[in-house]
């Protein structure tokens, strides 16, 4: 009976016609004998974060000894509440190229900027005109023209046109006030990407904008979200109950998604054995063979979370999980503030 509670508490199994234990039982007085209630020590013993591989804007990592509800907040707050700078305003001043202006503008709005959010304060809405503290500028002046150089023969746009594709590389930044100061010249405020086309011109089509960067959350608007993707999933954990040789072995490894599982000669034997059970997708392709289903179990560890988080370039990822930590402190405390304030009154 107490292993099947332990069970219960700390593992979802995958079964061929359903999933068992998905909702948390693990709150106090559920059973008898198990101190649940919630304890700081246990948690600073049990929780621990590990890095598993971070490669540019990748970022792979372990969050153990957390509740599903905890882990959630953390990938909605890194896809929705921590702040980036982004396109705002779209000054027009001349655009003849097919584009409408309101198209060029939202294009334009989705740009990933390069800048450091952390540096600027939010915009006040009441003032028509930024200032150096919470606005950036940039400006895009791009003409086509005709190649003189090239071929009479040649039909190729690239050969034929001077500045048709406008890119982002074509943004410069215009600094306001004390800027300068802010910024390196070697690092400064501009596009994540340089090769981002924006528009297709023809000779004499012109493309003149002043775009304002102001600071934002992807609450309000997806530009402002840092991320292009933010998720977890639980650990998988995969049992072989008895020993799988021959044959068997070999359909077995081809269930599972490659690396999952091994084969090994043993004795002149094939005997499958679990390589690692973190590469599953849990397909629960298994359960289509009636003479293996029944030895293999499946099953995912509940306070194990496997976060995946892509960030669009603006801030590195370690950073932005470091602020998506920041946001959730300031959430706790504002929600103390309130207890403190009611029980006041």
């Amino acid at each position: 009976m107490a292993e099947t509670v332990q069970e219960m508490r700390s593992r979802v199994l995958l079964q061929e016609y359903g999933v068992r234990n998905v909702h948390s039982t693990d709150f106090p007085g559920n059973y008898p004998g198990y101190d649940d209630s919630w304890d700081l020590h246990r948690f600073e013993k049990n929780f621990r974060v590990d890095v598993i591989r971070m490669e540019d804007d990748v970022l792979e990592f372990d969050m153990v000894g957390i509740d599903a509800a905890l882990a959630n907040a953390f990938r909605r707050i890194l896809l929705a509440e921590v702040p980036t700078m982004a396109v705002e305003k779209v000054f027009v001043y001349k655009n003849t190229s097919i584009i409408q202006d309101e198209i060029l503008a939202h294009r334009l709005g989705l740009i990933p900027i390069r800048a450091d959010p952390r540096l600027f304060e939010y915009r006040n809405s009441e003032e028509a005109d930024g200032t150096e503290i919470d606005t950036l500028q940039f400006e895009l002046d791009v003409r086509c023209s005709r190649n003189p150089k090239a071929s009479k023969d040649s039909s190729d746009p690239n050969e034929l046109y001077l500045d048709h594709k406008v890119y982002t590389s074509h943004m410069k930044w215009l600094p306001q006030g004390n800027q300068t100061d802010l910024f390196p010249d070697t690092d400064p405020p501009r596009p994540v990407q340089t090769d981002i086309l924006i528009a297709q011109l023809r000779p004499g089509q012109e493309i003149h904008v002043v775009m304002h960067c102001v600071k934002g959350i992807g609450k309000d608007h997806a530009k402002f979200s840092p991320v292009a993707t933010a998720s977890y999933r639980l650990l998988p954990e995969i049992t072989l109950l008895c020993p799988i040789e021959g044959e068997q072995a070999e359909r077995l490894q081809r269930c599972f998604s490659p690396g999952v599982i091994a084969v090994d000669n043993v004795k002149d034997k094939k005997v499958a054995r679990v390589q690692n059970a973190r590469m599953d997708t849990c397909s629960r392709e298994i359960f289509r063979h009636d003479d293996l289903k029944n030895l293999v179990k499946m099953a995912r560890v509940r306070d194990h979370f496997i976060f995946s988080v892509e960030s669009t370039g603006i801030l590195p990822p370690d950073t932005l999980l470091k602020e998506a930590i920041k946001v959730l402190m300031g959430k706790c405390r504002r929600f103390l503030d309130e207890l403190d304030t009611n029980s006041m009154d």
